[in-house]
């Protein structure tokens, strides 16, 4: 190894320096770069066309005669805009839809959210013995498909009506249980992990100066974990909106009862009226008022979610 001679008389070896590229291969790596950076951004475009032109295109529609739908069904731009087709939509069934559904959301998001995080705070935080065997049958709920459940739940439910009357087909109190139920394996999963990442020592203070573990959980844990809460409630509640399957399973009409619908099945039973009456636009009036309030809360909240999501890798 060569040496370096000092004015002191004393040698050192050389640093050794890493090697850069330079000249031919510095200019493949750049042109590399540049075409991965190309690709990369022409996929994104692609993406980009493929989402926002159908949501496009179901919006103006819903602002076009039937006429226009039928003959020019691919333009999006209306001669006129035909604003009563919301109201005939709305009128049709929509607001019983919105109201169900807004029903059965409230309390199952609510009690989704309370007993997933606390829950996953206990497993988080505390070490007894069983803790992972939990655990485990939390997340195993991940793997178990509905469809699975989908005998044995529906006759529980019908049988459960004997029991108690305010269970049973065409109850929006069923369906909030089975919301919960479905949607807990997945919160306790994603609380966990960012109940993981919060110092424990500011509940311990908390605790030294007197509070309860129930106290320093809602008092100190939960607000510290708002941007958790935010995203997986952000995640819970377009995941029960657009559910379709548990509502048409278990929201049977029953007789001499006033029929319960949320959203999803709502629009299944627009679209044939509709379509038995030729009145295109109304159901595309109504696609769109039942995909925008989705759409809104998402844009809003859509800083809050991705904070959410990368705070348990950045601290």
């Amino acid at each position: 190894m060569s040496t370096v001679t000092h004015t002191s008389g004393q040698k050192r070896p050389d640093v050794a320096r890493p090697a850069q590229p330079t000249g031919r291969r510095a200019g493949a790596a750049g042109i590399g770069g540049r075409i991965f950076n190309g690709f990369s951004h022409l996929f994104l475009v692609v993406w980009a066309i493929m989402v926002i032109y159908p949501l496009l295109w179901v919006v103006m529609s819903a602002l076009k005669t039937d006429s226009e739908v039928i003959r020019e069904p691919l333009s999006l731009f209306p001669k006129s805009l035909q604003w009563d087709n919301f109201a005939r939509a709305w009128t049709a069934g929509i607001d019983s839809f919105f109201l169900d559904t807004l029903i059965v959301l409230v309390f199952s998001v609510t009690l989704t959210m309370l007993l997933g995080s606390m829950a996953a705070y206990a497993l988080a935080r505390y070490e007894f013995r069983g803790n992972r065997l939990i655990y485990w049958m939390f997340l195993s709920g991940l793997t178990l498909p509905v469809y699975l459940a989908a005998v044995p739940l529906f006759k529980g439910v019908y049988n459960m009506n004997v029991v108690f009357p305010l269970l049973g087909p065409n109850k929006h109190l069923t369906l909030i249980l089975v919301y919960v139920a479905w949607s807990l394996s997945f919160t306790v999963f994603f609380m966990h992990s960012f109940f993981r990442t919060l110092p424990h020592s500011i509940a311990e203070a908390a605790m030294v100066d007197g509070a309860s573990h129930t106290r320093a959980f809602f008092s100190v844990m939960l607000p510290m974990a708002k941007p958790g809460l935010i995203s997986i409630g952000i995640f819970n509640v377009l995941g029960q909106w657009n559910q379709w399957y548990l509502p048409t399973l278990l929201m049977q009409p029953v007789a001499g009862e006033p029929k319960n619908q949320v959203i999803a099945q709502g629009l299944i039973e627009l679209s044939v009226n509709q379509g038995y009456k030729s009145d295109w636009s109304g159901l595309f009036a109504g696609v769109t008022m039942a995909m925008l309030p989705v759409l809104i809360v998402y844009v809003v909240f859509q800083r809050q979610v991705q904070s959410g999501l990368t705070a348990g890798v950045g601290k």
